[in-house]
């Protein structure tokens, strides 16, 4: 089998072998799983500051910041978890969302008010 991720193991019953995935999520690297959160996180807020394709009708401001503010406090909280190897890019994207959400705000939040901005600092472009 060529595929990375294995089938999810189930019981006789058919239901699913909870302990059998106990056992594999406790096998992945603490930092895997933050890049890969801060990702989702990442992305999420993308999408909902419009970024994810060319004139996006999708835009939902209160969700991005949401997740921008969530992404900053995963990424100042485990920085020094991770190693600069891995922060470094998630505080690189982390930046572009907070400039594309205040480029995008109607209202522009005052500095050091913006997603996130609590746990970064003020963010200027």
């Amino acid at each position: 089998m060529t595929d990375a991720t294995p089938p999810t193991e189930h019981t006789a019953d058919g239901a699913p072998d909870y302990d059998t995935m106990t056992r594999d999520i406790a096998d992945v690297p603490a930092v895997e799983v933050i890049t890969t959160v801060a990702v989702h996180l990442l992305s999420a807020a993308a999408v909902n500051l419009g970024l994810d394709k060319p004139d996006s009708e999708h835009k939902d401001l209160d969700e991005a910041r949401k997740l921008i503010t969530a992404l900053a406090g995963l990424v100042t909280a485990s920085a020094t978890e991770i190693s600069s190897f891995h922060a470094a890019p998630l505080r690189d994207g982390l930046k572009s969302l907070q400039l594309a959400f205040r480029e995008a705000s109607i209202v522009p939040d005052e500095p050091g008010q913006g997603p996130g901005e609590k746990f970064t600092g003020p963010v200027f472009g």
